[in-house]
């Protein structure tokens, strides 16, 4: 007698299933890039760290930071979500901004409307911001910085600010696009004194290998997106050229691990206009001192 187990199937039985199992799955992709363009790419995830800093000062313990990256204005992100943005980023009363590129992605056209909504931004401490490559596409970089530093923010190519609080210093500094610009982290640090607390925004993270090499505390880069799409068990699928042994999150790099690396994952998206176990983030740091 036949196992009915292994029992040949007809063809109209066959092709019912076939036709199931592949509508499932069309269901499933169909919901999924609903899932990751309609919802996740727009789910802002604030991420809040207390970030320890040897050596910080007591004047700029308690500060808070807040990082944002790759806006990419014109890739399904318009003037209202950067309302949004800029709305959240002040909801968390910021002492400081930094920005680490990335503010459009094929065209400077969406720069007439950010350039109000980014002047919205306010922190006692100053706004910061670098350029990333996207800003240098087609030679756009100057009107980049001409609309970041309109919106009052401090673009630091290959150059440094020095904060000053209660005979206390802290200091920023910034480098040029590493794709695309002529990064110069000596001519940025040049004249710190030795022992002050130096914070290096760079658009891409794969630059803390060389950053490491200085006298720089905290780097603070974007680009990667995170990866923009992540598989559970896998992580991500692919990022750009310089964000691909630094990705996401917090690192520690160089000689006794004294650099600290954070890859904010960013808010907009470029490519496909997708999230995937992603969302885009802004990060807010409350700096405090190491014994």
């Amino acid at each position: 007698m036949s196992d009915p187990k292994f029992a040949p199937i007809s063809r109209e039985t066959f092709l019912r299933k076939g036709i199931k199992w592949l509508g499932g799955f069309v269901g499933l992709s169909v919901a999924t890039s609903a899932y990751a363009y309609g919802w996740e790419r727009t789910w802002l995830d604030v991420v809040r760290i207390p970030l320890a800093i040897p050596g910080l000062s007591e004047s700029f313990r308690g500060t808070k930071v807040v990082h944002f990256s790759d806006v990419h204005l014109g890739h399904h992100m318009e003037a209202n979500d950067l309302k949004r943005i800029v709305s959240v980023i002040q909801n968390e009363q910021p002492d400081l901004i930094c920005f680490t590129g990335d503010m459009v992605d094929e065209s400077i056209a969406p720069l007439v409307d950010a350039v109000p909504i980014l002047s919205q931004l306010h922190a006692p401490l100053g706004k910061f911001a670098v350029l990333g490559n996207h800003d240098y596409a087609l030679g756009q970089q100057n009107a980049v910085t001409e609309a970041l530093t309109a919106s009052r923010f401090e673009v630091l190519d290959n150059r440094h600010i020095s904060i000053n609080k209660n005979d206390d210093s802290l200091y920023i500094a910034g480098v040029e696009d590493v794709l695309h610009g002529s990064p110069d982290l000596a001519r940025a640090t040049a004249n710190i004194p030795e022992g002050q607390t130096v914070i290096l925004l760079a658009h891409e993270p794969d630059f803390a290998d060389k950053a490491a090499q200085y006298p720089i505390h905290v780097q603070l880069s974007g680009h990667s997106h995170g990866g923009q799409v992540r598989l559970p068990w896998i992580g991500h699928i692919l990022t750009p050229p310089l964000a691909r042994k630094y990705v996401q999150g917090l690192y520690r790099v160089g000689d006794n691990n004294h650099l600290q690396v954070y890859i904010n994952r960013g808010l907009g998206t470029t490519i496909l206009p997708v999230r995937f176990f992603c969302r885009p983030e802004i990060t807010v740091f409350t700096l405090q001192g190491k014994a």
